[in-house]
């Protein structure tokens, strides 16, 4: 008789094949202008620092008690809103980062890291072998869905909010950097 966990061991690893199918392999050369630049010896939190226009996100990382995952090793993509993308949001950018408005910034952060390893060339060349967008969930559970726009990659959340990917992707020896042009909001309860 097999062993109940073998089972269900084997049964996770078809369950995921198809994501880590599509999110390894060649990368592509079309994959927009978003590229990957390998830093092994970096943190996350060192990769988040290295660049200037990831400043705001970095504090509020390091603000709402988030840090540990941009040192710890365990391995998470953040789609890190940029500077402006936080300037963008004018006085509820400004309110976000204040002491009272902790916990509403600790799940928005949580709603911009993924579990894992994944780069722009990884996000397209999955968006390419599905014929179309991919979806995941972030760890505070919202679901976010990559898609090719005429723009690049845009990741949105449900019609909610949606961003585009920017810059350079800097892969870390604990995840990857990924910024982002706006910051991926819950939907708002009028």
């Amino acid at each position: 008789m097999q062993n109940p966990i073998t089972k269900a061991g084997a049964a996770l690893a078809i369950a995921l094949l198809p994501l880590v199918t599509a999110c390894s392999g060649d990368q592509d050369s079309e994959t927009g202008p978003v590229q990957t630049r390998e830093e092994a010896t970096l943190t996350l939190a060192t990769a988040l620092s290295e660049d200037r226009s990831l400043g705001t996100v970095l504090d509020a990382m390091q603000d709402s008690g988030l840090s540990g995952v941009l040192e710890g090793s365990a391995s998470y993509t953040i789609l890190a809103p940029n500077d402006a993308a936080f300037t963008a949001l004018g006085d509820q950018g400004s309110e976000l980062l204040e002491e009272d408005q902790q916990a509403i910034l600790i799940a928005i952060l949580r709603d911009h890291l993924l579990p894992g390893h994944l780069t722009p060339e990884s996000i397209t060349n999955a968006i390419k072998s599905q014929g179309g967008p991919v979806t995941m969930t972030t760890l505070g559970g919202t679901s976010v869905t990559f898609s090719k726009s005429s723009d690049g990659i845009t990741v949105s959340t449900g019609g909610a909010s949606s961003a585009t990917l920017v810059g350079t992707a800097i892969a870390a020896n604990n995840g990857v950097v990924i910024p982002i042009d706006a910051v991926l909001l819950p939907p708002r309860d009028d």
